[in-house]
């Protein structure tokens, strides 16, 4: 338990510092989407981005096109995502419609998110990024138990990942 508090208090505190040191004058993000990380949102501002299949940490997951992990989040219904407000600011929503690339097998599709923007769903599940993901293949979201629910990665077949263990942050492999 001791971890949610951590965990919660250590994104603020990136939250402020990216604020703080970069503030997105292009405004082409949409509502409510201050850009806190522009390597994990920008592939996903485009109008028809896509999804592709990576091998990270043993497990095959989908990737925006930049190679940066999707996750889902356990709370999202088929019809609607859970994650809004600073919710989103952490776990960038997934623009959609987007289109498969090479090993996406699964149905792609869309959902109308309560401040009417579009997100892309990958059988049924809402997709985000994360903003502490600073570099293609990293997938420090999995496993989270943050904003009210469970993140993990999505893989291939659909399914979440297996979640890392709560003191994985330095381990070689991501699990």
């Amino acid at each position: 338990m001791r971890y949610r508090w951590l965990a919660p208090a250590g994104l603020a505190a990136i939250a402020l510092t990216i604020a703080a040191c970069g503030s997105s004058s292009t405004g082409s993000a949409g509502s409510g989407s201050a850009s806190p990380s522009a390597a994990s949102t920008s592939s996903s501002a485009s109008a028809t981005a896509v999804v592709k299949s990576a091998k990270i940490g043993g497990a095959t997951v989908l990737t925006n096109a930049k190679g940066f992990t999707l996750y889902s989040f356990a709370p999202d219904t088929s019809t609607k995502s859970n994650c809004n407000g600073s919710c989103a600011s952490y776990w960038p929503p997934v623009k959609g419609p987007v289109t498969a690339g090479a090993g996406v097998t699964g149905t792609l599709g869309t959902i109308t998110r309560s401040d009417g923007s579009t997100q892309a769903t990958y059988d049924g599940h809402p997709l985000y990024t994360f903003v502490q993901d600073s570099a293609p293949g990293q997938a420090k979201g999995n496993g989270l138990n943050l904003s009210g629910g469970v993140w993990h990665e999505v893989t291939v077949s659909g399914s979440a990942a297996p979640a890392s263990s709560p003191s994985s942050g330095s381990g070689g492999n991501g699990y």
